[in-house]
């Protein structure tokens, strides 16, 4: 006898829909799982046997062949138990495989046939549903997750006896379902708010610029100076999330593992804050089967990097390319794979290895060369490739002991989400959703200068040598400046405070 149900599996997060077929036949029982299964796949034997017996059901006589087509692609990980056993009683006749039509499973039993969440659940109920599949048995774990899906039935079952008696009629369960617009309309207020951080005005400057532009940051300041305490209060001042792109940042979390469990969409931008020991595979990505990195799991967030020289060199120098292309390619033998990574990079570092250096009030213990040797560990390439940089003094004594608040991250985010409504206007039918994205070929478009700020345009280029990639760092950054004053074209002292943010300044 034969039957066939359907699941889903991912590479990535590309998913795509598993038939997965059971066939039983007279002779010696045993059991096989064909269809390139890897090592989880194949334990899944003696998994499901143990479940079905546990649960009070017979394994049935006879040898039980389980295919998982398409047998040309690799499959991955437990998220098939739940299906083999609904196939293999269904195929022995304690199930009607009548109950299995337009339905799928997915997840991992254990022994005694309890459900355990998997991962990915999210994309590859996404697939299922363009796959006209009308419903889906999951682990309650993942119900909640999966319900963010429309036009699919999301039923959450904890066992595998609660699955079967589902299917057979003999238990009623509802749909799990999610408002996603009124879920994702309510207030979800970020940790610290930049009212916190005393003094530290320009900084503060900084930030909202590149919280306008989506440029990337550097921060450079003695120890206390406030560097993390202003990255962490960044995503205060980001614009609100729109609900695709909070669904492709869930995407991302539900097949990393990182999505809580409790929530059915991630509703804040990612901050990711990794430790400088963290390697370079842990950074971009990668392993057998390429998984994602601290940099797509940044994706539409922000990417803080403290203790930037910390980093070893080849974990640096892995960023050039998502931050010049927003998205990461790994190859493997088994697999290439593309993430995206368009994320902010907020670094912070100290200006020596004592964290005196170039202050007044306290003396710096280095010796040149060993100040010289310490920022000669983040690469002039990668250095090009940050649009702002910023030197933050030590805060002195009347700014330290103030008692006043500066500006709250509510008013500082007005602001913000103003400049980049301009911007959505400005680049509406094209790529482009940022300044700091403005391609090449568009620059003299989008970056309309007077002839004031054209001649100190051309002044800071031969006085400064500015590179071509420094060049235009440049004009995006004063691109954003405009957007922030609601100004059309770029003026003189947009350019100047632009050239203020650059190393290479003079």
């Amino acid at each position: 006898m034969f039957v066939r149900i359907k699941s889903a599996a991912y590479i990535g997060l590309h998913c795509y829909p598993v038939d997965v077929e059971i066939n039983l036949s007279r002779g010696l029982p045993g059991q096989s799982i064909v269809g390139l299964p890897d090592a989880a796949v194949k334990e899944s034997r003696d998994r499901v046997k143990s479940a079905v017996g546990n649960s009070g059901y017979q394994f049935p006589p006879g040898y039980c062949t389980v295919n998982l087509a398409p047998a040309d692609t690799r499959k991955e990980g437990s998220m098939y138990d739940l299906a083999i056993a609904l196939g293999i009683l269904a195929v022995s006749g304690q199930l009607a495989p009548d109950a299995l039509v337009d339905s799928a499973a997915i997840g991992e039993l254990s022994l005694d046939g309890n459900l355990r969440p998997v991962n990915g659940v999210l994309p590859m109920c996404m697939e299922l549903a363009e796959r006209s599949v009308k419903r889906v048995l999951v682990p309650e774990d993942n119900a909640i997750e999966a319900s963010a899906v429309e036009g699919l039935d999301v039923i959450p079952v904890p066992d595998l006896r609660t699955a079967v008696n589902y299917l057979s009629g003999a238990r009623e369960i509802f749909p799990c379902k999610t408002d996603l617009e009124r879920i994702f309309s309510q207030e979800d207020p970020c940790d610290g708010d930049f009212s916190e951080v005393k003094g530290q005005y320009q900084a503060k400057r900084a930030l909202e610029i590149a919280a306008a532009g989506g440029h990337n940051v550097l921060m450079i300041g003695p120890p206390g100076s406030g560097k993390t305490m202003l990255a962490r209060r960044l995503p205060s001042i980001m614009p609100d999330l729109s609900l695709s792109d909070a669904l492709e940042i869930t995407k991302i979390y539900s097949v990393a593992g990182l999505l809580d469990r409790k929530k059915s969409i991630v509703k804040k931008r990612p901050f990711r804050s990794p430790h400088h020991t963290t390697s370079d595979i842990g950074i971009i990505g990668g392993g057998r089967i390429p998984n994602p990195g601290e940099v797509t799991l940044s994706h539409l967030g922000i990417l803080f990097l403290d203790e930037f020289p910390e980093f070893e060199r080849d974990v640096l120098e892995v960023l050039r390319q998502p931050l010049e292309d927003g998205r990461v390619t790994i190859s493997r033998a088994q697999a290439s794979l593309t993430f995206p990574a368009q994320f902010m990079l907020v670094a912070a570092m100290n200006p020596c290895p004592c964290g005196n250096y170039g202050e007044k009030s306290l003396e710096c213990t280095c010796p040149p060369w060993k100040v010289q040797k310490y920022l000669q560990k983040v690469s002039g390439p990668i250095l090009d490739r940050i649009d702002i940089h910023l030197n933050m003094p030590r805060l002195n004594r009347d700014e330290l002991l103030s008692a006043s608040c500066g500006e709250a991250s509510a008013s500082i985010k007005g602001r913000v989400v103003a400049a980049r409504k301009i911007q959505k206007e400005r680049f509406e039918g094209t790529r482009t959703v940022s300044n700091s994205k403005i391609p090449p070929r568009q620059m003299r478009k989008f970056c309309t200068m007077e002839p004031a700020a054209e001649d100190l345009m051309k002044s800071a280029v031969f006085k400064l040598r500015l590179s071509g990639r420094s060049y235009d760092k440049i004009l995006k950054v004063a691109r954003t400046i405009a957007d922030l004053e609601s100004c059309a074209t770029i003026r003189p002292e947009y350019i100047a405070e632009a050239i203020q943010y650059r190393p290479d300044r003079g």
